[in-house]
This record gives structure tokens, C-alpha cells and sequence, in this order.
């Protein structure tokens, strides 16, 4: 729904959760929650209703897909290091969840004892942002380059666990690079669990440049394959959205 300007009708947004993989009851009840929740509003036209993003949901979406379609492209490195020494007071549990779930999505990796680390700079103000929308929480950051004591790789090692991330980049490659989907109806479902799994990736990979990542690692293999599938699946994904809006698709169709 994000690039539209107008809304769609509500049969379009079951039909297209049917599509991948939602019973229709499923699909029904989420959009009732979407709406109670402020991501969704909905406008009544006699018996049907007209669906819309709200203004948060929208800016949310955005800012999401600027991350998530950029992340994995290559990236240059100057050798510095963003370092966040973060305090919050130990009974604000939930403000210390917030933070640690924005930090990761900023691609951070936590060295413990409150301090954070990213090889990009350039992301404070981001992080600063974050910080600034959190009661009582309070930081300190830094622009360093490591000194005699200690490696690169040493750190990184203690930051972020990338056998997991390998992991994960292997398991998305095997899902999906046989795919060949045969429909419209079949590009929109293999399109959007393309989407739903590479956003996985900014939560797991810090996504740091090559100097300090292990040899053969698979992330450009996947960024590529991400890439590639997404512009070929687009148009014919996009098709099947139009044609559930104008109710001339069915609702349930399993991908080819």
C-alpha cells in the first residue's frame, strides 16, 4: 500500500493476505487489530470500506524500506569507529528494550556494560534521535579508530555472532533462488516473503564493510539474488495488487 495515494478497498488487502497464505478469517481479524492499533484507517462506503495507511504507519513504512532496500549494497570504510556508551536506570526495563532493539536495527553491536559500537559514523544523528525519544535514558558517544591493543576482527567477533548471520544468509539463498513463479498471483506471493525475509537481515547483520568480514561471506551473493528477484517479480506482483482491487482476481492462489 506504501507508493499508493489513495486507499484500496478492504476485499483488496484480504485477498492479498489469502494470496500468501492467510485464511480469510486470519486476514480479517489482522486488519480489524491494524486499525484498532492506529496502522490502518478505514472509511465506510455503504456496506464496504475503504482502507488507508495512517500518517504513522506511513512514515514507519517509509523509513523501513529506505533501510531495508539499500541494506547490502557495498559500502566504503575510513577506518572509524562510532562508539555509544548508553546508561538507563536498571528499572527501566522496557525504555532498555526499546533502545537495544533501535540500536540493532542501526546495524550496532553491543560489546556489554552498556557500550555500543558501529563502523559508520554517519549514523549518529540517527542514534541520537533515538536516544532523545527515550525517557530517562542517557549517552555519551565517541569517534574513534582502534588503537595497538587489540584486533579488528577480535572485536567484531565480540560485538556480533555472524555464524548466525551466515546462517540465515544461506537459508534465504536456497529459498530462494529456484524459485520461478509462473503467475502474477504466484510473483506476489514469492515477492512479498522475498521482502518479509531480507527485512529480517538489518535486525541480524550489522551489515559491516568487507575488511572486517570473514572470506566467502555470502551476503553479496544474497543482496544480489534480493535485487535481481525483486525487479523481476515486481511488475507482475504489482499486476495481481491491481487486479484484486478491481475484483477480478481470486483471492487464494498458491505460487507456482
Amino acid at each position: 500500500m506504501l507508493p499508493r495515494s489513495e486507499a484500496v478497498w478492504q476485499e483488496t488487502l484480504v485477498g492479498a493476505l489469502v494470496s500468501v497464505g492467510y485464511t480469510e478469517h486470519a486476514a480479517r481479524q489482522a486488519l480489524a487489530r491494524s486499525v484498532r492499533d492506529g496502522w490502518l484507517e478505514s472509511q465506510r462506503r455503504g456496506r464496504r470500506a475503504r482502507m488507508s495507511l495512517s500518517a504513522r504507519a506511513s512514515g514507519f513504512l517509509a523509513a523501513g524500506a529506505a533501510r531495508i532496500y539499500s541494506f547490502g549494497s557495498p559500502q566504503r570504510w575510513d577506518g572509524r569507529w562510532l562508539v555509544l556508551i548508553l546508561r538507563v536506570p536498571e528499572e527501566r526495563r522496557e525504555v532498555r528494550h526499546h533502545l537495544r532493539t533501535r540500536l540493532a536495527w542501526a546495524g550496532l553491536g553491543s560489546l556489554g556494560g552498556g557500550v555500543w559500537l558501529t563502523p559508520y559514523a554517519e549514523r549518529e544523528p540517527e542514534l541520537r534521535a533515538a536516544i532523545a525519544e527515550a525517557p530517562a535514558a542517557e549517552a555519551t558517544s565517541f569517534v574513534a579508530s582502534l588503537g595497538s591493543l587489540g584486533r579488528a576482527e577480535e572485536v567484531v567477533a565480540a560485538a556480533w555472532d555472524l555464524d548466525d548471520v551466515r546462517l540465515g544468509y544461506r537459508t534465504f539463498i536456497e529459498d530462494f533462488a529456484a524459485l520461478r513463479p509462473a503467475s502474477p498471483a504466484a510473483c506476489f506471493r514469492v515477492q512479498t516473503l522475498l521482502v518479509h525475509a531480507w527485512r529480517k537481515f538489518p535486525f541480524l547483520d550489522p551489515d559491516l564493510p568487507a575488511q572486517l568480514l570473514p572470506a566467502g561471506w555470502p551476503r553479496r551473493r544474497a543482496y544480489d539474488l534480493f535485487t535481481g528477484r525483486h525487479a523481476r517479480w515486481a511488475a507482475p506482483a504489482s499486476e495481481h495488487f491491481e487486479e484484486l482491487e478491481l475484483g477480478r482476481s481470486p483471492r487464494a492462489i498458491r505460487a507456482a
